[in-house]
């Protein structure tokens, strides 16, 4: 199945977010934080790095 450069794109920001996302999680429980605190970070961080995303206009909003 061939992908279009604008649904490749969309994907791999959601994988760089999904990755900043469980690196926030296993940083917050190395560091001794309660699981449910971390899990709650990294549904925070989540959503920031993907709305940080310099290829957001590329696939998202306001995009061809």
């Amino acid at each position: 199945m061939k992908l279009k450069p604008k649904h490749k794109s969309a994907i791999k920001s959601y994988l760089r977010a999904v990755l900043a996302s469980g690196i926030t999680v296993i940083l917050a429980i190395a560091a001794d934080m309660r699981p449910e605190y971390a899990v709650l970070l990294g549904s925070i961080i989540a959503p920031i790095v993907k709305s940080i995303d310099p290829k957001e206009k590329e696939f998202g909003i306001g995009s061809n």
